[in-house]
C-alpha cells in the first residue's frame, strides 16, 4: 500500500469528509467534487469567499474528460505534454460539476496532480477530488502536513502525510474557454512554455468582485501573519525587528528552487516574531514570474 491510511482517506471522501493530502504543488483540502455538501464544507472550513472556485483533481485523462463538456485539441496537447503536473486547464464542465465548485461559472479547472499519493487517493475514492490549497483564505499556503495542522486544525478529518511537496507552489491556471487562451495564474509551467506548443496565450491574472474565473486571482493571497514587503535594492523598513530574504544570498538564486522553498521558508519566519519579513523583489525575468505573482500578492495590503 501506498500510505497506510490511504483506504481510510478514500472511504472518507465517499462519506463527503474533508481530507488534506500532498500534491507536488502544495497540500490540499480535499472533498468528493460531485458532492455539493461537501464542497460547502471546504468553503467553511478556509473562510473562502463563494466567488473563488476550486480545483478538481483527476487521475487521469479519461476523467479529465468526462468532466469536461468539450475537450480542444489544445487540451489534448497540454495534457499529453504537462501532465500529471502542475497545469489546471479551464474549460466548460458537465451539468454533473456542481456549481459551488465553480463559483456558479459554466467552467471548471482541471488537473492531474504529479504524485503519487494524490493520484492514489483519487482512484481509490473512486472521484475526482475538489481542493484548494489546505489553509485558510489568503493564508500561507501549506507544504508540509504540519502547515496544515497548524492552519486548520482539527478541522480536517484526516491528514495524510507525504512529505514536503517539491514544486512548492500552485500550478499555472489557463483557461481554454476563450480563443486566444487565457492565463489566469502564473505558475512554474511558464507562459512561454505553453506558447511554444499551442501558440499566443493571453495574461489575465486579476479579476474584480464577482466570480474569478480561476482561484490566486484576489489581491491579497499566500501572506504570512507577520507584514510582508516586497522590496528593491535593500529597502527594507526601518525600526523593528525584521528579517531579509534574498534571492542568491539566503533564498536560493533559481527559481525553481526558489518556490521550493518560499512559503516553508516564510512560514518558518512567520513563527519567530519579527515585526516584518522583507523580501527582495526577484528578477523581472519570465521565469520568476510565477514568484513574483506570489510574492506580490503576499506583500498587498488587501
Amino acid at each position: 500500500m501506498i500510505h497506510p491510511h490511504l483506504e481510510q482517506a478514500a472511504a472518507l471522501i465517499r462519506a463527503g469528509r474533508l481530507v488534506a493530502f500532498p500534491t507536488e504543488t502544495v497540500y490540499g483540502l480535499g472533498a468528493n467534487a460531485l458532492d455539493p455538501r461537501a464542497v460547502a464544507r471546504i468553503y467553511e472550513v478556509k473562510g473562502r469567499p463563494p466567488s473563488s472556485p476550486v480545483i478538481v483533481h483527476v487521475c487521469s485523462v479519461e476523467m479529465a474528460r468526462r468532466l469536461a463538456a468539450a475537450w480542444p485539441e489544445k487540451a489534448a496537447l497540454l495534457a499529453e505534454r504537462f501532465w500529471p503536473g502542475p497545469l489546471t486547464l479551464v474549460l466548460p464542465k458537465q451539468a454533473l460539476i456542481p456549481d459551488n465548485v465553480t463559483a456558479g461559472l459554466p467552467t471548471a479547472g482541471l488537473r492531474m496532480p504529479a504524485h503519487p499519493l494524490a493520484l492514489a487517493l483519487i482512484e481509490t475514492s473512486g472521484c475526482p477530488i475538489a481542493a484548494p490549497s489546505a489553509n485558510r483564505f489568503t493564508e500561507l499556503s501549506p507544504t508540509s502536513a504540519e502547515h496544515v495542522r497548524k492552519s486548520l486544525g482539527d478541522a480536517v478529518d484526516l491528514i495524510l502525510d507525504g512529505g514536503s511537496t517539491p514544486v512548492g507552489i500552485e500550478s499555472t491556471v489557463l483557461s481554454l474557454a476563450a480563443d486566444p487562451p487565457v492565463l489566469l495564474r502564473p505558475g512554474m509551467i511558464t507562459r512561454e512554455e505553453i506558447e511554444a506548443l499551442i501558440g499566443p496565450v493571453e495574461v489575465r491574472t486579476s479579476a474584480g468582485d464577482a466570480a474569478h474565473p480561476a482561484p490566486g486571482m484576489h489581491p491579497r493571497h499566500y501572506s504570512p501573519r507577520t507584514p510582508l514587503y516586497l522590496v528593491r535594492n535593500a529597502a527594507v523598513p526601518a525600526g523593528g525587528r525584521g528579517i531579509y530574504l534574498r534571492h542568491g544570498d539566503n533564498m536560493p538564486a533559481t527559481p525553481r528552487d526558489y518556490a521550493a522553498a518560499l512559503y516553508a521558508t516564510l512560514h518558518h519566519y512567520d513563527e519567530q516574531g519579527y515585526d516584518w519579513i522583507a523580501v527582495e523583489e526577484p528578477p523581472e525575468l519570465p521565469e520568476w514570474a510565477a514568484v513574483r505573482d506570489r510574492l506580490r500578492r503576499a506583500a498587498s495590503p488587501a
